[in-house]
């Protein structure tokens, strides 16, 4: 990632509609799983420190993140996070069995190999230790975002649920579902009509989280927070996102 976009992120994460409402979706989430507040809490892929920010918050006391660019550490550690490891799926310098709890949001669409990276997820879990992922969902919502954010793929439900188990990773069907499903067509629109610009020489968009004013964000911003509200429970069958949040296997070898 170029250093402006953790800067773009740094500046807006606690106001952009986008951010902010993922953020309640991920401390709801895990307080509703009963996760114990002194877990040993691995954040992968850091970026600039937002899911290290929502999990202070949460009043999770033992968290520590791994990242590969030197440049979104700097920020973290500027911002106070100082444990944090210069590193990346798939191979991550941490013991067997060292973590509690796993944060790996928006990371497995930039692994190359997807099922390794799975596996060291699960390496790196305790027995029993939980792992919250989230990756974009829907090969057709391939879009400008995807391309600058270096992204390798999207997922459908089905193969998210199938990857996991194959790889070490339980996630009941029940903790496995579709968000940002309210705006999935509008979305879906406004990429195509981007990727045909693009086509034709024409879009001057460089960011997709730059198309927004007041006016805009606090809109989506409502739109967005009845959506996380309602996403667990309605299970709708598609979505920009895809959220689950799983168990490493008691029984498996991973070696």
């Amino acid at each position: 990632m170029e250093k402006s976009f953790f800067e773009w992120q740094d500046k807006n994460w606690a106001t952009h509609w986008w951010y902010t409402n993922r953020i309640r979706l991920f401390k709801r989430e895990l307080q509703q799983a009963g996760i114990n507040l002194t877990s040993h809490v691995l954040d992968i892929g850091t970026a600039s420190g937002n899911d290290l920010q929502m999990l202070m918050e949460a009043g999770f006391t033992n968290v520590e993140g791994i990242e590969p660019d030197i440049d979104a550490i700097s920020f973290c550690r500027y911002k106070g996070f100082s444990r944090i490891t210069q590193g990346s799926l798939p191979e991550m310098p941490f013991e067997d069995s060292s973590f509690d709890l796993v944060v790996a949001t928006d990371i497995l669409e930039h692994v190359d190999n997807d099922a390794l990276g799975v596996r060291e997820i699960a390496r790196v879990l305790k027995p029993g230790g939980r792992v919250l992922i989230t990756v974009p969902a829907f090969q057709s919502m391939w879009g400008l975002q995807d391309t600058i954010s270096l992204h390798k793929r999207r997922y459908r439900r089905e193969e998210l649920l199938e990857l996991c188990k194959r790889n070490g990773i339980d996630i009941d069907t029940s903790d496995c579902f579709y968000f940002n499903y309210i705006l999935f067509l509008p979305i879906f629109i406004a990429r195509k009509i981007l990727n045909l610009m693009n086509g034709l020489k024409k879009n001057t968009v460089k960011n997709e989280g730059h198309i927004n004013n007041p006016l805009l964000n606090a809109l989506f911003d409502r739109i967005f927070y009845l959506d996380i509200l309602t996403a667990r429970s309605l299970k709708v069958p598609f979505g920009v996102s895809l959220f689950a949040l799983g168990r490493k296997a008691y029984q498996q070898d991973l070696h």
